[in-house]
C-alpha cells in the first residue's frame, strides 16, 4: 500500500482516486530512499511505473516544507514531448487536492504563454531541454531555489546529444538540489559520466533492466521476402490477430508516411506520428489514440520512449531495430502493468544479422512464427556463424579494413623490373 510510505495524506487520497492498490518493484524500492532525500541513479524497464517512483517523493517534499520558496522547486527533464505531456498528465492528477502549481514547458508549443506561466514561479516545471534552455536565456523561469532535479529517460537524452542542455541547465540551479536520474537501460556510454557529474553519493538501483526478458511479452519474428511481402504480413496481422490498439515502428519518416498511405484505404482507424509533424497534430493523433478513436498508429522511435497507452496489446516492427536499446524501447509499450502483450518483428534478408544482433544483447532467441496465407520464400541464411548471424556476412569494421587494404594496395607504386645490359664494347674489343 502506498500509505506505508508516509506520504502526505493529500498524494495518497490522489492515489487511491487513480486506483493504483499496490506499488511496483521500482517504486518500493526508489520512494523511500528518495523521502530520505538521497540522490538516485535507477535503471527499470518501461512501464515499471517509474513516473509515480519519482513524483510523489518530489511532491511530498513540497508538501511537507513549512515554508514555501518563491522559484521552481522540482522539475522534471525528459527527451520528448510525448513523454513530457504524459508526465505532466500524471503531475496534475497528483497535485489536484493541493494548490501546488504545475507548468508544462515544451518546444512546439507556445512560447509567450508558457513564459507567462513561469514567470508565476509554479511549484513543478515539466520540460524539455531546449525549450528550457530557450526560458533560461530570457529569464522567464527561476531556478536558485530549486530542491529536486529529476532527469527521466536519462539514457534517451544522451542519445539525443542533449548532456550539454542538461549541464548548462544545471549551472544555473540551486546547486544543493536533489537528483533523481532514471534510465531504461544502463549500457549508454555517456551515463556513467553524466551520473558522476550531477549525483553526490547516490544510491543505485538496478530493476528488472533492459536487457531481461519482458516476462509479460511474447516475442515473435516473421521472415520475408521484401517490402511488398512485410506489408502483405502486416495488413494480415491487422485483419486477424486480435487487439484493443497497436503501434507499427518503422526506421523512418517516410518509411512511416508509405506505410500509412498502404494501410490507411484498408483500415479506417490509424494514425500516424513522426518527430517532423506540428506539435498540434501530434497532439491530436494521441489524444485519438488515448480515447479510442483511432487503435493502430503508425510510428518511428519518436513514439519508442515514454508514451504509457493503455491498451496497447500488440506492436508489430515493421523494421527491424537498429539496437537492441531501440527493440527494448518499442516492445516496452505493450505488456505493461502486468497485462500480457504480443510483439511481432518482420524480418527480410538484409535484416537477419540486425535481428541476430538484437537477440545476442537480450540473450535469448525470437519465436518464429509463420502464416501460410502471407509466408515469403525467404527461409534465413542457408549458413551462421556461433553468433547467428549470416555466415559470409563482414561487420562494418571488417569491411572498412578491407577497404583500406585494397586502397592501399592501388596507390602502391609498381616496381620496373630490372633490365640487365650489357656494357658497350670498345673499339678495341671490335679489332680482330
Amino acid at each position: 500500500m502506498f500509505s506505508h510510505f508516509s506520504l502526505h495524506r493529500l498524494l495518497v487520497k490522489a492515489v487511491r482516486e487513480l486506483k493504483y492498490r499496490q506499488p511496483t518493484p521500482v517504486q518500493s524500492e526508489a520512494i523511500p530512499l528518495a523521502l530520505e532525500g538521497f540522490d538516485l541513479q535507477v535503471n527499470s524497464e518501461t512501464g515499471s511505473g517509474k513516473t509515480l517512483a519519482y513524483l510523489l517523493p518530489s511532491l511530498n517534499q513540497l508538501l511537507n516544507r513549512s515554508k514555501q520558496g518563491t522559484g521552481t522547486r522540482v522539475l522534471v527533464l525528459v527527451p520528448t514531448r510525448e513523454l513530457a505531456q504524459q508526465v505532466f498528465a500524471v503531475c496534475q492528477t497528483l497535485v489536484k487536492h493541493t494548490n501546488l502549481s504545475v507548468v508544462l514547458a515544451t518546444g512546439g508549443d507556445d512560447f509567450e504563454q508558457q513564459a507567462e506561466l513561469l514567470e508565476q514561479s509554479p511549484a513543478v516545471v515539466i520540460a524539455t531541454t531546449g525549450r528550457l534552455l530557450e526560458h533560461i536565456k530570457k529569464a522567464t523561469v527561476d531556478l536558485e531555489q530549486l530542491s529536486v532535479l529529476v532527469l527521466d529517460e536519462a539514457d534517451r537524452m544522451l542519445d539525443m546529444g542533449f548532456s550539454d542542455d542538461v549541464h548548462a541547465i544545471t549551472a544555473v540551479s540551486n546547486p544543493d538540489h536533489q537528483t533523481l536520474l532514471f534510465s531504461a537501460t544502463l549500457n549508454n556510454k555517456w551515463l556513467p559520466a553524466l551520473a558522476k557529474k550531477l549525483l553526490r553519493d547516490p544510491e543505485v538501483l538496478s530493476i528488472s533492466g533492459g536487457r531481461t526478458e519482458h516476462a509479460d511479452i511474447h516475442e515473435q519474428v516473421m521472415l520475408a521476402d521484401d517490402d511488398a511481402n512485410k506489408q502483405k504480413q502486416l495488413l494480415w496481422l491487422l485483419a486477424h490477430e486480435y487487439f484493443a490498439k497497436a503501434i507499427v515502428f518503422c526506421n523512418s519518416r517516410e518509411r512511416a508516411e508509405r506505410l500509412a498511405d498502404a494501410v490507411m484505404p484498408r483500415r479506417r482507424k490509424v494514425g500516424i506520428l513522426h518527430g517532423e509533424i506540428e506539435q498540434k497534430k501530434r497532439s491530436s493523433v494521441m489524444a485519438s489514440l488515448l480515447e479510442g478513436k483511432i487503435n493502430v498508429l503508425i510510428t518511428t522511435d519518436v513514439s519508442a520512449r515514454g508514451l504509457d497507452i493503455e491498451g496497447v496489446d500488440l506492436v508489430i516492427n515493421y523494421d527491424m531495430p537498429r539496437r537492441g536499446d531501440d527493440y527494448v524501447h518499442r516492445i516496452g509499450r505493450t505488456g505493461r502493468g502486468g497485462k500480457d502483450g504480443l510483439a511481432i518483428t518482420l524480418v527480410k534478408p538484409g535484416e537477419w544479422n540486425l535481428k541476430a544482433s538484437v537477440e545476442r544483447y537480450l540473450g535469448h532467441r525470437f519465436e518464429p512464427r509463420i502464416i501460410e496465407e502471407v509466408k515469403g520464400n525467404y527461409t534465413g541464411p542457408e549458413k551462421l556463424r556461433a553468433s547467428g548471424q549470416a555466415v559470409g556476412s563482414k561487420n562494418k569494421k571488417d569491411k572498412k579494413k578491407a577497404l583500406g587494404k585494397k586502397l592501399k594496395k592501388a596507390k602502391k607504386p609498381k616496381r620496373n623490373k630490372k633490365i640487365a645490359v650489357k656494357p658497350a664494347q670498345s673499339s678495341a674489343d671490335t679489332k680482330g
